[in-house]
């Protein structure tokens, strides 16, 4: 039996996994997010560690034969946050968010301090990256810069609490601007420019192999074995291919959430930091990965929904659903920038926009043109993909927005790439963590037979009559946002 762990940002997710690959509990426990000042989004280490105590004890009451089976936990979480530690482990002050965004100014002085930081890192200085906010420590809050001994990732802290070890894997790393990507290794150069060196860091390992073992007196509380192992685990990303088995290169899946990701697979590192592409590590030795990340996706949906005060929606698909091919072709074009973008165009100052309105736009029309404005904000990332020499021919879909057939078919159209649709799509990181507990303490098995795709529930094929229609569109969306993008509020 092996159980997964998911720090998100809304919740920890707990998944048992048994030897045969099939999950046997799925619960979770919620967290709250503090935003104290604008552009700030923190939690503190120990609602965390909190609420893990509280699912454990739950999964205690509830599966105590699989727990008493237990093997191996493996960890997911999301990436980039700041926890910050004393000399004792004390935590510091509360962890700075992937989706804290104060540190834009920071991001700019680490790339002129290491004017090689592309290189190096593979990817570009953005805010919610962990480097950029350690200087945005070290200059506003210089006292609890100078106790900081160690610097962890979120799911890191909570194998600190579970084993005792300073620990991180590759791919949940590779998204602090801190790892040189290609070398798998800690960049001295990237390190000095924070005012950091190796020992502010975790030791790494790959997120199959054993970081530590479960302190024998949890183990105990939990009614667990002695010999548990913790595996290295991976970065929420790189987890949910692992549970969706994205692993040979080109494999591919796209996640419709609230934000948007299109995920790639990689046997070799292929950045292209220009174009806001995301180039991390695996979580499985010898791999890397692609990201192309937008975001704002399902969230526009929910968006306009509300806006228009459309009953759900739900109500507000089968309204966009009814509108005929010519109607489609005359809504307005929809810029998705409600959040800023990242990839292409890495755009904190975008905004959302609704170009060519008329008298007679309907809110149909409104609700197609945000759909569409999305599937154009992916195909700019697929684009920025393709010119770093990735090729894919097909990609699992999941999340939220997926449940649309409507909306699966634009954006299989718009791509031109055909977009599976799994059972259990949904369980993901914490899935994928769970398989990595079984690979640590399965060091000899096959990595293939382990990490296999969820059931195949149907499969999306892109309509060519569609896509010929949408083209032109999606041109004429590119240029409704070069022509903009000096207007926006904040804009350089």
């Amino acid at each position: 039996m092996y159980l997964g762990l998911d720090l998100g940002t809304s919740e920890i997710k707990f998944l048992l996994l048994d030897e045969r690959n099939q999950v046997v509990a799925n619960i979770g426990e919620p967290l709250t997010v503090s935003r104290p000042q604008a552009l700030w989004s923190e939690q503190h280490p120990s609602d965390w560690w909190s609420a893990v105590q509280r699912g454990m004890d739950r999964l205690a009451a509830t599966q105590p034969k699989a727990l008493a089976a237990l093997r191996g936990i493996g960890l997911s979480g999301q990436m980039h946050g700041a926890v910050l530690l004393d000399q004792h482990d004390q935590v510091l002050r509360p962890a700075i968010l992937w989706n804290d965004v104060r540190a834009g100014e920071q991001c700019t002085e680490l790339e002129t301090r290491v004017p090689q930081s592309r290189q190096i890192t593979g990817n570009l200085a953005m805010p919610g990256f962990t480097a950029p906010k350690l200087l945005w420590v070290a200059q506003h809050e210089p006292e609890i810069f100078r106790q900081t001994k160690k610097v962890l990732l979120p799911k890191d802290y909570l194998r600190l609490m579970l084993t005792g070890e300073h620990v991180s894997d590759m791919s949940d790393a590779a998204g602090t601007l801190w790892l040189d990507v290609k070398k798998r290794d800690w960049s001295d150069t990237m390190l000095a420019a924070t005012g950091l060196g190796r020992a502010h860091m975790p030791r790494l390992i790959e997120g199959s192999e054993v970081s530590g073992m479960l302190r024998g007196e949890l183990a105990s509380k939990w009614g667990m074995p002695n010999n548990i192992v913790i595996a290295g685990g991976a970065g929420d990303n790189a987890a949910s291919a692992i549970g969706m088995g994205v692993i040979g290169n080109g494999e591919a899946f796209l996640s419709l959430g609230t934000s948007g990701v299109l995920f790639v697979a990689n046997n070799s590192y292929r950045p292209n930091p220009e174009q806001g592409v995301h180039t991390f590590c695996h979580a499985l030795p010898g791999r890397w990965h692609q990201m192309a990340v937008i975001l704002s996706a399902a969230s526009c949906l929910r968006w306009v929904t509300q806006l228009t005060h459309a009953h759900d929606e739900a109500a507000l698909l089968a309204e966009i659903e009814a509108m005929d091919a010519k109607a489609r072709e005359h809504a307005p074009i929809f810029l998705p920038y409600l959040s800023g973008e990242r990839t292409p165009h890495n755009d904190p100052h975008a905004k959302g926009v609704w170009f060519g309105l008329e008298h007679d736009t309907s809110r149909a029309a409104l609700g197609y043109a945000v759909l569409e404005g999305v599937a154009f904000a992916l195909w700019d990332g697929y684009r920025a993909l393709q010119a770093a020499g990735t090729k894919v021919t097909s990609a699992a879909l999941v999340g939220g927005g997926s449940k649309s057939k409507f909306w699966s078919q634009l954006l299989a159209s718009t791509l031109n790439l055909p977009l599976t649709l799994y059972s259990g799509g949904d369980l993901g990181a914490a899935l994928g963590a769970a398989r990595l507990a079984m690979l640590a303490a399965n060091p000899d098995s096959d990595v293939a037979a382990i990490c296999t795709p969820p059931p195949n529930v149907d499969t999306i094929k892109p309509q060519s009559e569609w896509h010929a229609t949408l083209s032109p569109r999606y041109e004429r969306f590119r240029k409704v946002y070069s022509v903009l993008r000096p207007l926006f509020p904040g804009a350089p």
